[in-house]
């Protein structure tokens, strides 16, 4: 594969710190999307500042800084405010998703999820058929 093969496709940020999740994500993803996995929200930061990512898919749980605060603080980055930022949470209730959305996700998808589901909503933003929603 080419450089420019690889710089064609969108480049998706994974965080997560459980290793079989990290595995299920890349088993999905891989074929279509460059990925980058990290463990953790300090770890995501810094690929922010070093990558151009396209998209996000961000687990609440996580040690330190949980995916709330880190959604919190990059839609305070005029670099990061459109970002896209997929949540992907075991938190299931109404006031978690809720919660998700006022921090500045795009989607709030809980574990476990359908692949298919998610490749889905992945295509429909990276073809700009669903939009970061104003909060």
């Amino acid at each position: 594969m080419d450089d420019t093969s690889v710089k064609s496709r969108n480049t998706i940020l994974a965080v997560d710190d459980s290793i079989p999740m990290q595995t299920l994500i890349k088993q999905l993803l891989e074929k279509h999307y460059q990925l980058i996995l990290v463990n953790n929200t300090i770890e995501a930061l810094i690929v922010l500042h070093e990558e151009a990512i396209d998209l996000m898919l961000l687990d609440v749980s996580l040690p330190g800084m949980d995916g709330l605060e880190l959604c919190r603080i990059l839609r305070g980055i005029p670099s990061f405010s459109q970002l896209p930022i997929i949540m992907l949470t075991a938190r299931d209730q109404i006031q978690d998703q809720v919660t998700g959305r006022l921090s500045g996700a795009t989607e709030y998808i809980t574990k476990p999820f359908c692949g298919e589901q998610l490749i889905a909503i992945i295509e429909q933003i990276f073809k700009g058929r669903l939009v970061q929603s104003k909060v």
